[in-house]
């Protein structure tokens, strides 16, 4: 068992896939993570190992309000590219793409294994109108190894997210 925030193979989930579920939980939903022998880091080796379409993959991209200095989450479809002034349009300030020091401060998590709830700080949160169009889409669940499916349209009511279009 790894009982770090690494991406364990062992039986029991890594400290931060165990977190997670504790807080989507608290969120609504129900997650049950599933975690691969091999990364799930980006958005092509998650289709790969969910076996499903590119769309399907939910990439959290966290920003920072380049005046507010606040956190930001865009949850986007992981074959689009996140067009930052749809983004800017919605969210009324300029954003800028933090260090990974500030996305593991305010999310809890390591990048590559970003789920798009249950952070440390409270992110104001977009989410890809492209995902809604989805039955299920799945998402990063606390480790680089680890995701989990949901519903889209469960996700977007448990994080309050507004909803982008993202390209």
């Amino acid at each position: 068992m790894d009982e770090t925030d690494g991406a364990g193979t062992g039986a029991l989930p890594p400290k931060s896939v165990a977190r997670f579920v504790e807080r989507a939980r608290a969120a609504g939903l129900a997650p049950a993570p599933v975690l691969h022998e091999g990364s799930a880091r980006t958005a092509e080796e998650a289709a790969a190992r969910c076996g499903c379409a590119l769309g399907r993959i939910v990439k959290s991209l966290v920003f920072r309000g380049a005046q507010s200095g606040a956190p930001v989450l865009a949850l986007v479809g992981g074959d689009r590219r996140l067009n930052t002034e749809a983004l800017v349009g919605t969210l009324g300030e300029a954003v800028e793409r933090p260090d990974a020091a500030f996305v593991r401060s305010v999310t809890g998590y390591a990048i590559g294994g970003i789920p798009p709830l249950g952070h440390d700080q409270k992110l104001a949160t977009f989410i890809d109108k492209s995902l809604l169009a989805h039955e299920t889409v799945w998402a990063a669940a606390g480790a680089p190894n680890a995701v989990f499916e949901v519903d889209p349209r469960a996700l977007r009511d448990a994080v309050s997210a507004r909803e982008i279009d993202a390209a």
